[in-house]
């Protein structure tokens, strides 16, 4: 019996399934693509919290001639708890005589009369700082600005160097602003009353991850305010 040549090749050679059917290099190239955006993104966020933690542990006050305080809530002329533990060790680090000078920065909605660098500004007063040792910034309302006018009053008042105060979380990205305008800081975390709970320390550090990546793209992409 004589067996055609196509029933011959078609015994010899396996089905073509989804699995077995080879990929097209287009469609190979997408798939290598896609998995190194993948990798770079985690390794991105990997290197981020590991500055962020970094920061968070380290305190490195020192003789300086300004001690600045980033902003947090205030409530109708009152400093909210994570403002207060800021205000607080900002004043002991004034005690200690690490700086002449304590800078209070935040603004405040538009609708409320009060600010975070004048809630901060009274406070420091309330308990003894003088103030000709003052210098309430009450007009920036995020970090970035914060910094930004941070750098104009370092630069007015002939201001070296900084101790910069906020919360251990903060300070990688307050570290990073400041030094991207040319001002010379050390951070200083303030204490923290009691231990966060995971999520607590899962959100606080999944908003300076993004904010961080947000802040980068923008210095990148030459965007500017």
């Amino acid at each position: 019996m004589i067996i055609p040549d196509t029933n011959l090749r078609s015994a010899k050679q396996p089905a073509v399934t989804p699995f077995t059917k080879p990929l097209r290099p287009a469609r190979t190239i997408a798939w290598i693509l896609a998995l190194a955006v993948v990798f770079a993104a985690v390794g991105w966020v990997v290197w981020v919290d590991q500055q962020i933690r970094y920061f968070a542990d380290r305190n490195e006050a020192r003789p300086s001639d300004a001690i600045a305080v980033f902003g947090a809530a205030e409530y109708d002329g009152r400093p909210s708890p994570v403002l207060r533990a800021r205000l607080d060790h900002a004043l002991s680090l004034y005690q200690e005589k690490l700086a002449p000078l304590v800078i209070t920065l935040g603004g405040g909605d538009p609708a409320d009369r009060h600010s975070e660098g004048g809630v901060g500004h009274d406070y420091l007063m309330g308990h003894g700082v003088p103030d000709a040792a003052i210098i309430a910034e009450t007009e920036s309302s995020n970090t970035e600005e914060s910094a930004k006018r941070l750098a104009v009053i370092a630069r007015t008042n002939g201001l070296k160097r900084i101790v910069v105060v906020s919360d251990g979380t903060h300070l990688f990205r307050v570290h990073a602003l400041c030094s991207a305008l040319g001002l010379d800081v050390y951070t200083s975390p303030r204490p923290e009353a009691r231990g966060l709970s995971r999520w607590d320390a899962f959100q606080r550090t999944a908003h300076e991850i993004l904010s961080y990546t947000l802040w980068r793209v923008k210095q990148g992409s030459g965007i500017r305010d």
